[in-house]
């Protein structure tokens, strides 16, 4: 068994800190939460601290990793076969960890080798700092399995009641958790963007031309990952609405994933511009009109961000993530979940008024502009040392 850190020994900076991090996808399919935690390592390594990343492990990753990526044995999700599920902590693992010695172990999701993380913590009296990425509850009513909901929620509530303390990306998700009674000790880690990317000058007319995009044709943008939990029966159902009512617009689709051919067939007459990164990604988001985003299982709102820095009104549901950024009537629109008929009022008094367009998506840049992410990547690395302090003192009693 590996002694846990002498008290005179713990870290008073970030500077020589050691952070063990679990992750059930650190790099092997982009998204916005692995590109948080990899933005987080790298401003923590730049700090002076030293981070050892538990994840699964592919042959051919997404983007290569920050840190040291040590691999966690895992199997494919059946029919999600582009996820892995970390499913032990091995004996490797074990002995890499006993060596590396952390002062705090970090669980960014509540899979088989997260709990294992957890247990092992525990045993060697380390604080645990768990953060939360998505609304993993919701899920199953996606697949018609939403009597599964009470079950899943019993289950993370275990898991993060086990943990010192948690991180939520904005305020909503954080009064969720409380309200969940998840855990009580939750500090806000949000996200940031990068303005280099994501500004309104990254608008590319010609680009839009050469989709078939007429330049005076307003573009509804949808940006993320095709699957069925991020609303696409919700926004398909709402473009219907908009179509019936005779409403002009065009609809672009931005990213790629399983239900693609799916959204495909319902949307016959969108453009699919597929995956799209970088700077690509900016001219995307930057050349859409609207972006329309009916998830409810984010817990931040990255793509709401990022379209906001780039000018563009939001209209989005009013849950988690999107209410922390969204000034309702102010930077864009915020709706009831679901609620087909009023996404397409909010989406048509955007395509039919190019002022109210201006005005709410200059307002959404402003607000963007509060977004830093070293600013944002230091709150957990204080939150890191806090927990640090507090265990100290429980070992001194």
């Amino acid at each position: 068994m590996v002694d846990s850190p002498d008290t005179a020994s713990l870290p008073a900076t970030t500077q020589g800190l050691r952070v063990a991090l679990f992750s059930g996808n650190y790099n092997y399919v982009r998204d916005g939460a692995n590109q948080a935690l990899n933005r987080l390592v790298g401003y923590l390594q730049r700090q002076g601290a030293q981070v050892r990343v538990y994840a699964p492990k592919v042959a051919n990753p997404a983007f290569p990793s920050k840190g040291k990526l040590v691999g966690v044995p895992s199997i494919a999700i059946p029919g999600r076969a582009e996820y892995r599920l970390p499913v032990a902590l091995s004996p490797r693992v074990r002995r890499d960890l006993a060596a590396f010695a952390p002062h705090v172990v970090h669980v960014s999701s509540p899979d088989i080798a997260g709990h294992r993380a957890v247990s092992w913590a525990r045993r060697h009296r380390l604080p645990i700092l768990a953060s939360v990425h998505t609304r993993f509850e919701t899920y199953p009513r996606y697949y018609n399995m939403a009597f599964l909901e009470p079950v899943l929620e019993a289950v993370l509530r275990r898991f993060y009641r086990r943990c010192d303390a948690l991180v939520a990306p904005s305020e909503s998700m954080a009064q969720v958790l409380r309200a969940q009674r998840m855990n009580y000790d939750i500090d806000i880690w949000s996200r940031g963007v990068d303005r280099d990317v994501f500004h309104p000058g990254a608008r590319d007319t010609a680009w839009r031309q050469s989709l078939g995009i007429a330049d005076d044709e307003v573009v509804i943008g949808f940006l993320g990952r095709l699957v069925m939990e991020k609303g696409l029966d919700v926004f398909s159902d709402s473009i219907d609405q908009l179509a019936r009512r005779g409403v002009a617009h065009r609809v672009m689709v931005v990213g790629e994933g399983p239900a693609h051919d799916w959204f495909t067939e319902r949307l016959p007459q969108a453009v699919f511009t597929g995956f799209q990164g970088g700077a690509d990604l900016g001219r995307a988001v930057a050349s859409m009109d609207v972006l329309f985003n009916p998830s409810v299982t984010e817990t931040f709102g990255n793509v709401t961000l990022e379209a906001m820095a780039c000018g563009v009104p939001v209209v989005a549901a009013a849950a988690t993530g999107s209410q922390s950024l969204v000034d309702d009537g102010v930077s864009g629109r915020l709706i009831t979940p679901g609620a087909v008929r009023q996404f397409a009022e909010a989406l048509r008094a955007y395509v039919e008024d190019p002022a109210l367009r201006a005005r709410h998506g200059a307002a959404g840049e402003a607000r963007s502009l509060e977004f830093s992410w070293d600013r944002i990547n230091q709150a957990v690395a204080d939150t890191y040392l806090r927990l640090i302090r507090q265990k100290g003192k429980t070992k001194r009693r």
